[in-house]
């Protein structure tokens, strides 16, 4: 995601019915936050801006920024109210900044910052925006270019897709029955496996928007029948739990909330099931991993993508 700046965007996210096409007059609002509030702040951004995006300022102390557009002058008390809540659920007091956003050709400048991503052997991402053609020998997934978070760029999500067709050559197909996307985003892992294992995929989000944004891309992706979009705390869902055992599990999140569900985890893969987990800074990755040999679960490998890491493990049988 180089195209939001040098400091390592860890993901962007953009509805794109939230913000006006020819939007006349926008603002992007941020603050600056430690990885323990994250999570309470984007939330709060994420209730009144467009598009929301992370991004790490300093990796060895893990400081974020967080940074949100919207229209300029609306929504202001919702977005104080919102932030005195964050506030009050971490005990970090975050200062906000605003700055004017240029708004015209803000779509185009979307558009061309989106090419197609070939990533691995077996798969290419596209915006709906670009003229058709045929990536042989690729499953081609097709995404709005408005959305930017999971769009294939970031190095999890690219990590993510050659863990899942390693897996897919290592083990047998049809032994991946079930299958679940824990905090979906764009919905491109759930379409991926489902494309790529010809299997149903539960994908889940504890954000509607995404929800949203899933069911969407799998309608535009004819996967539909194959992908179920539905909104989700993660384990602590009943549905997700009565689903469970799972042959196949995605968690492309944050390293706190994977080490803080890694006992759920454990508890709800199949034995000799497989989890593939992302959203990890390569020096995360060492504490992460921990959490879930503790609970059980064996490293069957580990992938590379620039700072960023994907473990994939295996629950014994």
């Amino acid at each position: 995601m180089s195209r939001h700046g040098q400091l390592g965007a860890v993901a962007v996210r953009q509805a794109s019915d939230a913000l006006p096409r020819h939007a006349t007059a926008l603002e992007t609002v941020s603050v600056i936050v430690p990885e323990s509030a994250v999570e309470a702040y984007e939330a709060a951004f994420a209730s009144v801006c467009g598009t929301v995006g992370l991004f790490v300022v300093d990796e060895r102390n893990r400081t974020w920024r967080i940074e949100g557009v919207k229209d300029r002058g609306e929504h202001n008390a919702s977005l104080d109210l919102a932030l005195a809540i964050a506030e009050a659920a971490t005990g970090h007091a975050a200062a906000l900044h605003r700055e004017a956003t240029a708004s015209e050709g803000w779509l185009a400048r979307t558009y061309a910052a989106f090419p197609e991503q070939r990533i691995g052997r077996s798969f290419a991402v596209r915006g709906e925006h670009l003229p058709p053609a045929a990536s042989p020998g690729r499953i081609t997934l097709t995404l709005d270019a408005g959305v930017a978070f999971g769009s294939g760029e970031h190095g999890s999500t690219r990590g993510c897709l050659r863990a899942l067709e390693r897996v897919a050559v290592r083990r047998r197909r049809r032994s991946l029955a079930r299958i679940l996307d824990l905090g979906t985003g764009s919905g491109i892992l759930a379409m991926a496996a489902a494309r790529l294992l010809g299997r149903p995929v539960l994908a889940v989000d504890i954000d509607p928007w995404s929800v949203r944004t899933t069911a969407a891309n799998a309608r535009r992706n004819r996967l539909s029948t194959r992908v179920r979009a539905g909104l989700a705390d993660g384990w602590a869902s009943p549905a997700v739990r009565r689903a469970a055992p799972y042959d196949l599990v995605f968690a492309n999140i944050l390293a706190r909330p994977l080490c803080r569900m890694a006992r759920s985890l454990a508890d709800h893969l199949a034995p000799g099931g497989t989890a593939i987990l992302a959203g990890l800074l390569d020096e995360q990755a060492r504490a992460v991993l921990a959490a879930h040999r503790r609970c059980g679960l064996t490293l069957d490998f580990s992938l590379q993508e620039g700072r960023w890491t994907t473990l994939v493990l295996r629950q014994r049988r």
